[in-house]
Order: structure tokens, then sequence, then C-alpha cells
């Protein structure tokens, strides 16, 4: 009973910092957030999760299950997550949507989740042709904003210069390495039981998503697309560097390399066609 009073008591203060955050900031943003709040009173029902969630042997054909992919990043189950997205969404309204516009947040929120969506449902798929267990298709449900949390972390990286966030007796945590250390903190969660199996997948699936299409796909206002930085290169993004580091012995990563250098490739032969 105290500490639903002392939780009461502090509704004011969280009103009205949960008040500061979404201040001026675009409907569209406020819209997310308003969403996320009320899909996680629908977590409570086993239905809702199963029809909103992306449930991968439902997403893929031959079900097709496709408004699973637009409405899953809005589901919640636990409340500190739907916290975290809140805070997430609201600061992306603070700092990358007056950089951006409106439309373009939207976009990238669009197109990253989407993606997720697919490249998670896809990697189950994977898992459950090497394994034939059922589970991995009917009994996994993705659901949640953790691929667009990955992706504003690309973004903040792309946008703002390297700077050191904290000091640690491991070294500097700079926003450079975000992407990397929420990565590797997921997994950890993960193994001690804390955060489901669907969070890192779809964390790095919006690493990966993300990055192609600021790289690639992002329209700009002076009629360019995608950002050939040399500092935004894949060579140049840690969590991509550090997975080669730490693999490049296996046959796993040679295989994933090889695949991807030839998606990489392709991307860049369709940029330079289109631009010509």
């Amino acid at each position: 009973m105290a500490s639903v009073r002392g939780f009461s008591k502090n509704i004011p203060f969280i009103r009205q910092q949960f008040l500061a955050l979404l201040g001026n900031t675009s409907a569209s943003v406020k819209f997310i957030c308003i969403v996320v709040l009320c899909s996680y009173f629908l977590s409570f029902s086993d239905e809702a999760i199963r029809v909103l969630s992306v449930t991968p042997g439902y997403l893929l054909p031959p079900v097709f299950w496709i408004w699973t992919a637009f409405t899953y990043c809005f589901l919640e189950i636990h409340f500190w997550e739907v916290c975290v997205d809140i805070i997430t969404v609201g600061l992306c309204g603070k700092l990358i949507e007056p950089l951006w516009g409106a439309l373009e947040m939207m976009t990238f929120f669009a197109v990253v989740n989407m993606g997720v969506a697919v490249l998670s449902a896809f990697f189950y798929l994977i898992l459950y042709v090497c394994t034939f267990n059922t589970d991995l298709l009917f009994s996994v449900h993705i659901h949640g904003l953790a691929g667009y949390i990955a992706g504003v972390s690309v973004a903040v990286k792309q946008i703002m210069p390297d700077h050191m966030l904290v000091k640690t007796p491991l070294g500097k945590l700079t926003n450079r390495n975000i992407p990397l250390s929420v990565f590797f903190m997921s997994l950890v969660f993960w193994l001690i039981g804390l955060l489901e199996g669907t969070y890192p997948t779809m964390f790095l699936s919006g690493l990966l998503i993300s990055w192609n299409y600021l790289r690639f796909y992002q329209y700009h206002s002076n009629g360019t697309r995608g950002d050939m930085a040399d500092n935004f290169t894949f060579a140049r993004c840690d969590f991509f560097y550090v997975f080669h580091t730490l693999f490049s012995t296996t046959i796993l990563l040679c295989v994933i390399g090889v695949i991807y250098i030839f998606i990489f490739t392709i991307l860049v032969l369709v940029y330079e066609f289109d631009f010509r």
C-alpha cells in the first residue's frame, strides 16, 4: 500500500515530465506515443497478442497476415518497454524531427519497422529450417519498437559528431558505441532471462535496415539520396566491424559476409544507376 501511495503522489510529476517530453513535437509523434501506451492494455489478451504481433509462420506465405507488419511495433507487453518506447520517440521528436521534418521521420519509422518485421520473421524461418522446431514459427511473437530504437541509434550516430557520453574504467563510451553497446546489453539480458529472444533479433535487424536506408535511400531536401560520407561507410560502423573482428574465423560469418557483400554491391549499383 505504501508503494502505491508513493506512486500516486508522483503521478503529477510523471505527467509533467511526459508533457514536457512531448511538447513542441508533431502530431505524428504524439500519435505514436498514445497508440503505444493504449496498446499496452491489449497485451493482457493472448488473442490480441496473437493477432497484432508478427508470428513468423503467419506473416510468411501461405497465411500472409500482412497487417501484423504494421501493428506489431505498437504492442508492448511490459510497461518499462512502453516507457522506453515513449522516451525514444519523444527524443526523436526533439532531436531528429527538426532536422529531417515530420514526413521523413514517419517514413523512417515505417521503413525500419516494416523491414524489421520481414527480416526478423525470415530469421526465424531460417532457424526453423535448421532445427525443424515449429515453435519458432508459431509460438514466437515479434512485437515492440526494439528495431526502431536500433534505427534511432544509427541515425544519432549519423547526424551527431562523435563525442564522449560516459567515461568508464573500460574506456570512453561515445555515441558511436551506443548501437553495439545496447545490442550486447540486450543479449546479456536475454541470457539471464530479462528479455525475450525476439528483442536482440529485432535490434540487430533494425541496425541493418536503418543503415541501408540512411546510406542509400533517404531523400534529402537538396535532391540527393543517401549518405555517401566516408565516416558512415559499412567498414566505419563499429557494430559491424566488431562482429567481423570477433567472428571472422567462422564459416558462418564467411557465408553471411558473402551474402551481405553481394547485397551491398547490388545497392551500390542501383544507387549509381539512379543518379547518373
